[in-house]
Formats: C-alpha cells, sequence, structure tokens
C-alpha cells in the first residue's frame, strides 16, 4: 500500500439551499482512499454516504448541493499530481469525471440513455477522453463487454438498455465505469434493486475487476451483508457525519459506536433461525433484550389453498396484433396457507412468485386452477363476491409512494377502504383509523400529512395500516421491505411478525431476500420459472435442501462475515430460460416428491436445473 492516499476527503462540509435556509448534508466528514483498496461507506438513507461520494465528482452540484467547506484531494499522478477538487476548474473536471474516477449508479435504467446503443454508450467515454478512432473505440467496448462476461457481446453492442435485462444493464454500467480504466471506482448502491444471484455475480465481478486493474474501489451501501463481502476498510455515516471508521474485521468483529452495533443487529444472518420453530422479531437499537410477541392461539386449519393455479400472459404480434405466444408467468402452481402462518415464496425476478400473489386477490386473471379462501373458491365469484371477498384479503405492495394517492391525506387514505365498504359512520373511522397509526407506531400528528411527508419506512407503515383497516385474514406482502434501509426493514419485519401474532393474520410474503424469508417464514416456497420446484417447512427448506435451484439460491446470499467471503468461481448459475412459449405449447405437469413430512421437490430437469 502506497504512503500517498488516491483520495481525501478533508473535513468536507455540504449545504443544500432550501426556502428555510441551508440545511446541511455533510458536516465535517475525513477519510481516505487508498490505491488498491476497498472503502466501503455504510449508513442509512439520508445519512450522507452517497452526498460525501458524489462530491469527489462534484456531481453533488447538479442536485442543488453545494461544497460549503473542506478538502477534496485527488492524486492524478504523474505531473498532475495531487489536485483539490472542490476547487478545481470545469475543463479539469471534465478530464477527471470518467477519465480518473468512474461511478456506478444506483439504477442502471436511470444511468443509460435509453435512445442509444448500447455501443454508442460504451465508445463515446473512450472516443472523448481517450481519442480513439471509431473501430478503435468499438473494439475495446467488445472487450469490456467479454471482460464483465456479457454473453455475446457483439450482439449486446446493437441493443438498446430496455432490451437488456436488470443484471445486464448494470454490468453495462460498470462496463462504461471502468471503460477508461479509472484509478478510483464509485459504486453507489450498485445491487440495491437486484436479485440475491445477480446481486452475488456483480460483486464478485466489482471484487475481480479490482484486484485485476489495480483500481481503488469507494463502494457506498445500506446493507452490512455486502459490506462484509466487499471491504477492506469501512466508514460508518449516521445523520450527516461519521461516527466509526476501522478494517472490516474491526468494524464487524468489535464494533465501538451504538449506531453501527445496531446496523449489525438489524441484518438477518442466514442460519440464524436454525433450530427455531417460530418466526422471531429482529433486535433494534435501544432493545437489546429482544422484543418476544405474545401469541394469539388460532385454530389449525388451512386459510387459503392453491391448487394447480396458471396464468399467462399474450404476447401479441402482426399487423392484426393477434396473440402469437404465451408468457408462463406461473404455471401449476399448488400450496397452502395455514390460519395465523406464514408461507413466503422466494425466487429471482421473472420467477413468477409477484404474478402468483396478484392471482390469488384476482389483480390478474388466471388461466386455470382454484383458489380456496377460507372455505371458499374466490375463482368462482362474479363482481360483487369477489369484491366483498377481498375484505379478507389484502395486500401490501413493494413501492409504498407508487401505491399511495400523492394528493391524498394519510388518514384518508387509510379510512378510504371502510367508506369503499361502508363500514361505520364518520366519527367511527375517524377512531378506528387514529388506532390504526397507533397501531404502526407512527404519530396521530400524521394523520393529515401526505405521503411525500414522509420516509421511506413511515409510508410503508402507512400502507400495512390501510392493509389492516378492513380486519383482513390474509395480507400478501409483495417484496414489502427490499427498499428499505437495513434497520427500518427490521422495524417493518417486527410489525409485520407483531401484526400476526397479536390478530392471528395469515401471511404470503414474496421475497428475493432469502435472509429475511428465514426470519420471517413458517413455510417456505422456492420458484423457478413459474413453477414451485421446492416447499416445505422453513427448517426443511434452509437445513436440507433438496433442489439445485434451492442450494444455488442459498449459496448466493452474502453473509455478513467479512471471513466467509464468495468469489466467482462459488458462484454456480445459470442464465434463466425463456418462460414465452407458442401458442399450441402443452407445459408437462408438477410431479413433486416427497423427501420428508411436508417437505415436496419437483421432479425432472427445470431450465437445467433438477434434483
Amino acid at each position: 500500500m502506497l504512503d500517498q492516499p488516491l483520495a481525501s476527503l478533508r473535513k468536507l462540509r455540504v449545504e443544500f439551499q432550501t426556502k428555510d435556509g441551508p440545511v446541511v448534508g455533510v458536516e465535517d466528514v475525513s477519510f481516505d482512499v487508498n490505491p488498491g483498496e476497498t472503502v466501503c461507506i455504510v449508513g442509512e438513507s439520508g445519512s450522507g454516504k452517497s452526498v460525501s461520494s458524489l462530491s469527489l465528482m462534484r456531481l453533488v452540484e447538479f442536485g442543488g448541493g453545494q461544497i460549503a467547506g473542506g478538502e477534496l484531494l485527488f492524486d492524478r499522478g504523474g505531473n498532475e499530481g495531487v489536485v483539490d477538487v472542490s476547487k478545481a476548474d470545469d475543463d479539469v473536471m471534465r478530464t477527471i469525471r470518467g477519465n480518473e474516477i468512474g461511478m456506478i449508479f444506483q439504477e442502471p435504467m436511470t444511468s443509460l440513455n435509453p435512445v442509444f446503443t448500447v455501443g454508442r454508450q460504451l465508445t463515446e467515454g473512450l472516443r472523448v477522453h481517450m481519442g480513439l478512432s471509431k473501430d478503435a473505440a468499438n473494439e475495446r467496448a467488445l472487450e469490456l463487454l467479454r471482460q464483465v462476461r456479457i454473453p455475446e457481446p457483439e450482439r449486446r453492442m446493437t441493443q438498446y438498455p430496455h432490451e437488456l435485462s436488470g443484471g445486464m444493464r448494470q454490468r453495462v454500467v460498470i462496463a462504461i465505469a471502468l471503460a477508461c480504466e479509472p484509478r478510483l471506482l464509485i459504486a453507489d448502491e450498485p445491487t440495491t434493486a437486484l436479485d440475491v444471484t445477480i446481486q452475488a455475480e456483480i460483486l464478485a465481478l466489482i471484487d475481480r475487476l479490482k484486484r485485476e486493474t489495480g483500481t481503488a474501489v469507494l463502494f457506498i451501501t445500506h446493507d452490512m451483508a455486502v459490506v462484509a463481502q466487499m471491504a477492506d476498510r469501512v466508514v460508518v455515516m449516521f445523520r450527516g457525519n461519521k461516527v466509526e471508521e476501522g478494517t472490516v474485521e474491526q468494524i464487524f468483529e468489535n464494533p465501538s459506536h451504538a449506531y453501527t452495533k445496531s446496523l449489525l443487529a438489524a441484518v438477518p444472518k442466514l442460519g440464524g433461525m436454525k433450530g427455531k420453530v417460530a418466526p422471531e422479531p429482529m433486535r433494534l437499537m435501544g432493545d437489546e433484550g429482544g422484543r418476544k410477541f405474545d401469541v394469539v392461539p388460532v385454530e389449525d386449519k388451512v386459510l387459503l389453498d392453491v391448487k394447480n393455479l396458471v396464468t399467462r400472459f399474450p404476447v401479441k404480434g402482426g399487423f392484426l396484433r393477434r396473440t402469437v405466444a404465451n408468457v408462463h408467468a406461473v404455471e401449476d402452481v399448488s400450496f397452502q396457507v395455514k390460519a395465523g402462518q406464514t408461507l413466503s415464496l422466494v425466487g429471482e425476478s421473472g420467477c413468477g412468485k409477484s404474478s402468483c400473489g396478484r392471482s390469488v386477490l384476482r389483480l390478474v386473471e388466471p388461466v386455470s386452477g382454484e383458489v380456496w379462501l377460507d372455505g371458499k373458491n374466490i375463482m368462482e365469484f362474479e363482481t360483487e363476491e369477489l369484491r366483498l371477498a377481498r375484505r379478507e384479503m389484502q395486500m401490501v405492495f413493494q413501492d409504498p409512494f407508487a401505491s399511495l394517492n400523492p394528493q391524498m391525506k394519510l388518514a384518508d387514505q387509510v379510512a378510504e377502504p371502510l367508506l369503499n365498504y361502508g363500514l361505520g359512520n364518520a366519527s367511527e373511522r375517524a377512531d378506528r383509523v387514529a388506532s390504526l397509526f397507533d397501531r404502526v407506531e407512527l404519530p396521530r400528528s400524521f394523520l393529515n400529512r401526505f405521503p411525500h411527508e414522509l420516509s421511506g419506512g413511515q409510508r410503508q407503515r402507512i400502507a400495512i395500516a390501510r392493509a389492516l383497516s378492513l380486519n383482513p385474514k390474509l395480507i400478501i406482502a409483495d417484496e414489502a421491505v427490499s427498499a428499505l434501509d437495513v434497520s427500518v426493514q427490521a422495524q417493518v419485519l417486527n410489525l409485520l411478525m407483531e401484526l400476526q401474532a397479536e390478530l392471528g393474520i395469515s401471511m404470503l410474503f414474496i421475497s428475493h431476500d432469502m435472509a429475511v424469508v428465514e426470519r420471517v417464514s413458517h413455510n417456505v416456497g422456492v420458484m423457478y420459472l413459474g413453477r414451485i420446484v421446492e416447499i416445505g417447512p422453513r427448517a426443511a427448506i434452509f437445513e436440507d435442501p433438496r433442489h439445485a435451484y434451492t442450494r444455488a439460491l442459498l449459496s448466493a446470499v452474502p453473509v455478513a462475515d467479512p471471513r466467509q467471503r464468495k468469489s466467482e468461481k462459488d458462484l454456480k448459475f445459470k442464465p434463466i430460460p425463456s418462460p414465452i412459449f407458442p401458442v399450441d405449447h402443452v407445459p408437462e405437469p408438477s410431479i413433486y416428491d416427497e423427501v420428508s413430512p411436508g417437505h415436496f421437490v419437483l421432479t425432472g430437469d427445470w431450465g437445467g436445473f433438477n434434483v
């Protein structure tokens, strides 16, 4: 390790101007990034971690921020030496951005231009910064796509971003960031929205490229398991300040600050539920003793019974827009959810788990199958019967901001289901809404607020309160915590488990996070290509996985322990085959082996995975 840091933040202060005066985003933050090392900045949303990293490229100024104090030193090497980028002119910054400091943004679709091909976007920086000819830039772009392990790179060069999967798009963004061989790579939450398998591949890819090229990495995340996988050194931020810094081993094995301890405690650890029968609440800051729920006895019966569910989406083509093929989103799926228990459906994007949840509610119409809720087959219901049945089953969506009306006060949104079903008078509805705010631990002063005035976790609590307003028997939670910070996620998970324990609610919990699923579930179903490939009690799935795909999913989960890092050779994933089939395609039925009581495994070869 060289004595001279590659980048140094010295007493950085960033302010944002508002009508009420300046708001401090980052205050008195100092740390170094040395050549060839990975420094992870960790903290919740609003902690200042992204603002700190964006300041190094002066991009914070394009978002209304202003560097109000401190130094941002960057060693350009050679004759250029060390420059304070906070005082550099625009010409110097244009040379540094993309050429000497590369950046991977959180959402690849917003950082790629939808009207330009992948090849055009890859070669642009090469021609501007390195002065390469068109042919030389194309050759370098192909080499970069091979370096990030994108199949068929020649074809990808001619495609547009919308034609690629999320994982492919993120690989393209990484290739663009590495195109000019920068000395520092800033990765801002590059895997937050990705499935566990794609996340594992991207993390291993960044780590391999760092070792091969000697590039230093500044990695921003709120996921402590990702920190354990990637970091050499860790900077912990809270409310715009650095609260702790140390090697990854020091932070995980001997954290000193209470906030760091709370972040680590809030991370669900795969294997942490071994030997336990029921779901268990997460530990929160100030709750070192752990929470205990008084479980209300529930009659041992099946509340939801799904039999041979099939959901397909037509693919239109030709001049007359006829159906030329079908997307087999859900294929011959059967499962049961008992009263007062949680069944989790887990799998990668496109496996059919969300389509399955929506099909149960008939938000999308299944092609065939039966959905029995409390002894009634809702597939036979007409419009009015279905509307009444939905009182018993409610949904919590992934993005609470998209599922709430931005123009309605929160109290009105929680009361809306009561109004729709004509329940209670105005006074009774107001009392019910106020008690629901108490129930989800939100102050009553929020009753007259609007969704944009709340944080992501608070908005999700409103969505849960609205789902509870009709006293449903079943809640379908579709990726309800995947976009939340780790500590907020822990609070929302605890809330859902507490409500289940006290009210006897059943849950169909849809997620791609295996560690979260292990924590909240009584039973687990693993989905792949529209089918359940393995289903059974939580302990059986996590402690004795029999299907190859289940084992691959579990092997991809990053572990919050720096001594258990994964490399690319540990990951054995196969490209997911297309779920689109001709109109006349007749799929094979799902046949299962019962390998232990209640533990079923799909037989045969599905997409290259078999038992």
